[in-house]
Parts: C-alpha cells; structure tokens; sequence
C-alpha cells in the first residue's frame, strides 16, 4: 500500500536519494525548509516504513568483483519445502545481490556479483548442491550500462 507523501517529502527523498551521507542542514537548504522540521519527515517515513535503512554504495570492480552474472533458474520443484531451502541458500549467499521470482517460463533470476568465472563456478556447484535446479543459465554482463537505486519520485 502506498504512503501518501507530500512535495516536500519527495524533495527529501530525492536528496536522500541523491546523496544519504549529507547533513541536514544540507537537506534543509536544497528543500526550502528548515532543520526540524524535515528531521521529523524523515523520522515519519522511517517509521512509515518509506525509508528502509541507510546505506552506502560501494565500487565493486574497484573492491575486486570484476564480474557481474544474470542466472535464470528453472524448476521443477514448487512445493514449500522447496522454496524454503532454496531461499535459505540464497540468503546464506552474500554474492547474491538481488532474487526475483519471476513469470514466465524463467522461474528466478538472480543477479551474483563474484571476483571471476571461478568464484562463480564455486557459487554455482555450492548452490545446486544444496537445492535440486531444473536449469541453470548464467549470463555473463560485458558492461554496466545503467545501475541506479534511485526511484522515479
């Protein structure tokens, strides 16, 4: 369910957005407002759950994680015994960055950023030895066109 938000609160998100480590008077002087009273927006939407957490971005080939792996997954398992195990080999993975379930004929993708082949081929034997996969496609990115968190306030 949508929060409402007003003006004011998607100048602050987009400044947030924009640059999380600035202070707030910063915010304040970019939105046209004062300090307490866009702490207290802030502290709203936290609470609100609108803002999920604070959080830096990090260079990942500058860290060492040259590669960056799309890998469709089909199954034949469906069951909730299944999905359980499946999600907990995902969540005890931190090269998993994001897991979608999809629609259509790839049941999930999962974008995997690793050091190289190598580590992804470690990541792969570990993952299909804790859950039973149908199919396993990786696609290896030649390059990074567009990444952004940002949303389109």
């Amino acid at each position: 369910m949508a929060v409402r938000l007003d003006e004011l609160d998607r100048k602050i998100l987009g400044e947030l957005q924009a640059d999380g480590g600035q202070s707030l008077d910063d915010i304040a002087k970019s939105v046209g407002s004062s300090k307490t009273p866009v702490w207290n927006r802030i502290r709203k939407m936290r609470e609100a759950g609108v803002i999920r957490h604070q959080t830096y971005l990090l260079d990942a080939e500058k860290l060492g994680f040259e590669a960056c792996f799309f890998v469709l997954i089909r199954t034949s398992e469906h069951d909730a015994a299944w999905q359980k195990a499946f999600l907990r080999a995902l969540q005890g993975r931190p090269e998993v960055q994001e897991a979608h379930r999809l629609a259509g004929d790839i049941d999930y993708i999962l974008k995997v950023r690793v050091e190289n082949a190598r580590a992804y081929d470690t990541f792969y034997q570990a993952l299909i030895s804790e859950v039973k996969v149908h199919n396993v496609t990786a696609l290896l990115s030649m390059e990074e066109i567009k990444s952004t968190t940002v949303l389109p306030l």
